[in-house]
């Protein structure tokens, strides 16, 4: 039945009913991306490029202190889980494709970033801007791309540290820790190489090791 659903959209070339209907087959060619834009937090801006095919793309930009006007930029390819793909598609067709206003009409909410969601395929685009949503979707797919981002910057900044600063680490990855058992991150084998390297490196101290290898093992994902 979906099937036939998503064949009779192409057919009668009517994007609006397609997107209407979440059950159809996902268009190969699709991609999510959520973009966030908040001045005083770390980082300031980052967009997460989620395409129904192929690698998933990060890039961030965020101040190196809250005094300087110098920026470090960080780009980062990486494999998402199937799972977690189908999860994306699956709440972009619930929140119908973000053809509809996504901000909540509730007022005075404090600003907590400006928010993008975008989809754009072969035969239906839609995008949304918003500071906080009311819809069950976007919300869910709000707090999946903040946990997101999350892992990748922890990633980044342990890849540093591992380099510059190894003193560093164990502080780094006990808020990590912290961070995944109150499920606050996502996708850590996203950055699993940057925690294997850790646990084999002899020069960092044996507890940050430990909790880097606590991380890799399923129960920390």
């Amino acid at each position: 039945m979906a099937r036939a659903v998503y064949f009779l959209c192409l057919l009668i070339a009517a994007p609006l009913a397609c997107a209407q209907s979440p059950h159809a087959d996902v268009d190969a060619t699709a991609v999510v991306t959520f973009t966030l834009d908040f001045p005083t937090s770390q980082p300031e801006h980052y967009s997460i490029r989620i395409p129904a095919e192929g690698p998933a793309h990060y890039e961030s930009s965020a101040r190196l202190s809250p005094d300087s006007d110098d920026t470090d930029s960080f780009d980062f390819d990486f494999t998402l889980s199937a799972e977690r793909r189908s999860k994306v598609f699956a709440l972009a067709a619930k929140a119908g494709y973000f053809q509809r206003n996504l901000n909540s009409r509730q007022k005075n909410l404090a600003f907590t970033g400006e928010k993008k969601l975008s989809y754009k395929g072969a035969h239906v685009m839609g995008e949304a801007t918003y500071n906080v949503s009311s819809d069950p979707a976007a919300q869910e797919l709000t707090s999946l791309f903040q946990n997101l981002s999350a892992t990748l910057e922890f990633g980044h900044r342990l890849d540093y540290d591992r380099r510059y600063q190894k003193l560093a680490l164990d502080e780094e990855l006990k808020r990590m820790q912290e961070m995944a058992q109150s499920n606050e991150l996502a996708e850590l084998q996203a950055i699993q190489p940057i925690l294997e390297q850790i646990v084999a490196d002899q020069s960092v101290v044996k507890v940050a090791r430990a909790r880097a290898q606590k991380l890799l093992e399923p129960a920390g994902r």
